[in-house]
This record gives structure tokens, C-alpha cells and sequence, in this order.
């Protein structure tokens, strides 16, 4: 099974539409039992909570349904758990290596690596307030990131 972490500050804006734009990917594929993902925060400010509103509505504007998410924090074993750690800005990155103290197995990507229509970070719309502009770069590099998957290891 390939496991697929979407990593960004909180875990209520980018990481949480991250990881339920590829869940639903990889249900379009009918590869559940292939592909695990999920999505956590570097940081302790939003644990618990759930998807920050104007980021649900923005998954609802594309059909897809928002349930369940709890933010939650990264930990030193999600490194050696996850296949693909998927990370928003460098930012994150930068706060991740607090954790994992470095990237020995080269895990760690910008979401944005995986597009064909965008390239650097996805600016966190909790700040921009352009939730928009954050789902379809967030959508352009998952679809990426999925044929990268099928075409490398499945």
C-alpha cells in the first residue's frame, strides 16, 4: 500500500483539501485498497478542529464531501509511515525537519512539484483569503501526484 501525507500549517485550509481532493482521485480510480492518504499540521494551533468553513465550501463547489476531519499534528513516526509526504510551502518543510530532522529518503515534496500548470508553494488562503486559487493549484499537483504514483509504483 503507497501512503500519501498532505502536510501544511494547521491542517484545516490546504492540507485537509489536499487530502480529500486525492482521496477522492483515488476513489475515481477505484484504488482505496492501493492508496492510503491523509493530511496533518506542523504546527499545534488548530488540533482538533475541523475543516476550516471556507475551505468545506470550496470542496462542496466541486462535489466533494468534507466528513469526519479532525485536524491533527505531524509526528516523528508519520517520516517512517508515509511514502509521500506532500507539503504546501517551504515553509512547511522547514517546520516538518523539526520533526524528522531530515529527509534522508527523499519524501518530501511540494505539492506544486507534481503540476503541469503550476509551479512553487500554494499561498495559504487562510491569509489570502483566495481559497479558489488554492484548490485548483492543490488539484492541478494531485493529479500529478497520482499519475506519478500509478506510473512509479502500482
Amino acid at each position: 500500500m503507497i501512503r500519501v501525507l498532505f502536510v501544511c500549517h494547521g491542517n484545516i485550509c490546504r492540507s485537509p483539501i489536499g487530502e480529500y481532493v486525492f482521496r477522492q482521485m483515488v476513489k475515481d480510480k477505484h484504488l482505496e485498497d492501493q492508496i492510503l492518504v491523509a493530511s496533518a499540521a506542523t504546527s499545534t494551533e488548530e488540533l482538533g478542529n475541523p475543516i476550516y468553513p471556507p475551505a468545506q465550501a470550496v470542496l462542496r463547489e466541486h462535489g466533494i464531501e468534507p466528513y469526519g476531519h479532525q485536524a491533527r499534528q505531524i509526528t516523528k513516526k508519520d517520516y517512517d509511515e508515509y511514502d509521500y509526504l506532500i507539503l504546501m510551502d517551504n515553509w512547511n518543510i522547514r517546520n516538518a525537519l523539526k520533526f524528522w530532522k531530515e529527509d534522508s529518503e527523499q519524501k518530501m515534496h511540494l505539492v506544486l512539484e507534481y503540476s503541469d500548470e503550476y509551479s512553487g508553494e500554494v499561498d495559504d488562503p487562510w491569509y489570502t483569503r483566495d481559497f479558489d486559487t488554492a484548490y485548483k493549484q492543490i488539484k492541478s499537483g494531485c493529479a500529478g501526484l497520482l499519475k506519478h504514483i500509478i506510473e512509479n509504483d502500482l
